[in-house]
């Protein structure tokens, strides 16, 4: 018994002590000297300026070196010490790559410009630091301010007339202890929750709501840093991921994922946390940073649940890193040796813009008139609660970003880039990542200077056809691609397409990295139960007493489908009355040779016909009349 004890407080002590070091690390990589690569003095802030942008993310550095090169007077506000948000502070050193059908790079300009800097779709976290800061050393107009606090719009009365429009003129700020004032009759709102946006009363949903996930939002995640990971020991987890039989999986010089087979394992102290594959990315040093501790139940908008947050992690990772000894190639001997600053927080606000961004949109390969970024990173959208997995709904080959997505409703002078830009919950999943940000970033800075040109608001320009094609020459003209496109929808002429849309747009369909739905493919009767209930949940239906739904472990069919959906409007009718009361109710009309088949008695339901049958069904009830009729 006292062995045990003794051995038990030995082992607290040493995660005391991995814990400690870990914290007096946090900056270990980002303090590394660069001298004169770090920023230059500041300039001496001044009382106004022709574009401020809040937010030193990638994407703000990208809206504020975008002004200055068109032409305007520029500041750059942020309340961290250094550049580069998530990446350099979050040490979100892996790029999320956005490929055409060609396999070329997406997304040129100022993003290429970063991208050829470091060292490739991982990088060294003090390259990025250098990166950006010379990207704002470059341009003569640009003010960076860092370490500003408490950073709020000024915001106008009323726009002509409209009792709901504001106009956004400027920021307040405190530095040094010093509070102050400056004007601009353009700003970017570039911070990673949208917060400028929403203190000036632009509208947003907050996580999965549009979807009917009420406060279901993706997990954020704590990187941290391992040291003592030699190159014989990359060259170990390589080799080992190269020949692992998962196509999920693999390596390069600076990048490695994979080990789920490995991470499933591992059992945490709360259901908070969740260790998933490892998305692993080298330092120039031979450390290595990890992206796989998810962290559910965090409220982003809330700096205690943030904090909070980080120290159920931190408290973790030295049995996390014990583990990761145990049963890793690789890194038997890697040690903690650092903790990111900040969480990779994923997802928060989701503005309103002029338009939204749809799933369908993404995966329906759509180009709009307005271009200003392409994407094609996987709608990946990661979990939101434990024993809630996370899935790839669909990987689009192309899709095209307007620049009404940039426009908020209610509030001129302003445009919103990054995560919280005007896309919904599904289409962030593939919209949220760095280069279609940037390039978003690079769209806006342009966008302010044109608009002052004409004296337009960004709303006016966003429907001005001539600009727009202006703004679009001027982005070709500093290195960006946006070239018309059509790709077409191969999914398109399936007859059960229709259901599939409905049933993936609530995020209920997973068609992985090639888009297979398995449409044509028997679904599993404990599937169609499983799905009718969270459609009812999150559609909102007023069913006051769901039914009890049971297998009957026979070939599950039609029939079986239309008794079950019956159910739910609480009628007693046998199977095949609940078919023909679905028929008089118009629910197979229109797909009338599609149905055929499915009448035999002992033809299997298919994917595709559950997903048509249940969105017949729930447009059949959209108006609720039908409930219990």
């Amino acid at each position: 018994m006292t062995i045990k004890k003794k051995n038990g407080l030995l082992v607290l002590l040493a995660g005391l002590l991995v814990i400690a070091l870990a914290y007096a690390a946090i900056n270990s990589i980002i303090n590394r000297s660069t001298a004169s690569d770090y920023l230059a003095p500041p300039r001496q802030v001044k009382g106004a300026y022709d574009l401020i942008v809040v937010g030193g993310d990638p994407e703000g550095v990208a809206a504020a070196v975008s002004g200055a090169r068109n032409g305007l007077n520029v500041l750059l506000v942020d309340a961290r010490p250094e550049l580069g948000g998530l990446m350099t502070r979050g040490w979100l050193n892996s790029i999320d790559m956005n490929y055409g059908p060609d396999g070329e790079i997406l997304n040129k300009g100022i993003f290429q410009e970063f991208y050829d800097r470091v060292e490739g779709d991982s990088f060294d976290v003090q390259t990025a630091v250098r990166a950006f800061n010379r990207l704002v050393n470059g341009e003569e107009n640009l003010t960076v301010l860092l370490n500003a606090a408490n950073v709020t719009p000024i915001v106008g009365g009323v726009k002509d007339g409209l009792p709901d429009s504001r106009v956004i003129t400027g920021i307040k700020l405190v530095h040094n202890g010093v509070s102050r004032e400056i004007s601009s009759p353009g700003i970017i709102d570039a911070t990673q929750d949208g917060d400028l946006a929403a203190l000036a009363g632009v509208p947003y949903t907050i996580g999965q709501e549009d979807i009917g996930r009420q406060s279901s939002l993706m997990a954020a995640t704590l990187v941290f840093r391992l040291e003592k990971v030699s190159w014989l020991d990359w060259r170990k987890i390589r080799l080992y991921l190269r020949f692992d039989d998962k196509k999920t999986t693999g390596a390069n010089k600076y990048s490695a994922w994979g080990y789920y087979d490995q991470t499933s394992l591992y059992k945490p102290s709360t259901d908070r946390l969740f260790l998933r594959g490892l998305n692993i990315g080298r330092q120039n040093d031979g450390s290595v940073l990890i992206n796989a501790l998810l962290i559910f139940g965090v409220n982003p908008l809330d700096p205690a649940s943030r904090r909070e947050a980080r120290e159920i992690a931190v408290h973790e990772l030295p049995a996390i890193v014990d583990f990761l000894n145990k049963h890793v190639t690789g890194l038997s001997i890697a040690t903690l040796g650092g903790i990111a600053p900040e969480l990779y927080v994923r997802e928060s606000r989701h503005i309103w813009g002029e338009y939204r961004l749809t799933l369908d949109d993404v995966l329906e390969n759509r180009d709009f008139d307005d271009r200003i970024a392409f994407g094609s990173y996987p709608v990946d959208m990661q979990p939101t609660a434990p024993g809630i997995p996370g899935i790839i709904i669909g990987t689009p080959k192309q899709y095209a970003v307007p620049f009404r997505c940039l426009v908020p409703q209610r509030v001129d002078g302003l445009l919103v880039v990054g995560r919280s830009a005007s896309y919904d919950s599904l289409a962030h999943g593939s919209a949220r990542t760095v280069p279609v940000g940037m390039a978003a970033g690079q769209a806006a800075g342009a966008a302010v200077a044109l608009a002052a040109e004409h004296q337009l608001t960004y709303r006016e320009l966003a429907g001005n056809r001539q600009l727009i094609t202006e703004l679009q020459r001027r982005l070709r003209k500093q290195g960006v691609e946006l070239e018309p496109f059509h790709i077409a929808n191969k999914l398109a002429g399936h007859q059960a397409y229709a259901g599939l849309k409905f049933v993936r747009g609530l995020g209920l369909a997973s068609g992985g990295y090639n888009n297979d739905y398995r449409l044509d493919e028997d679904i599993a009767e404990q599937r169609y139960i499983n799905l009718l209930y969270q459609l009812v949940k999150q559609t909102g239906l007023d069913i006051q007493k769901p039914p009890v739904l049971y297998l009957e472990g026979n070939i599950f069919t039609l029939y079986d489908a239309g008794y079950m959906l019956v159910k739910f409007l609480g009628l007693d009718l046998n199977k095949q009355e609940s078919l023909d009361y679905l028929a008089k109710k118009g629910v197979f009309e229109g797909h009338e040779d599609y149905w055929k088949g499915y009448m035999d008695q002992e033809k299997p339901l298919s994917h595709g016909a559950a997903y048509l049958l249940i969105k017949e069904f729930f447009a059949m009830l959209q108006d609720k009349r039908e409930i219990g009729n």
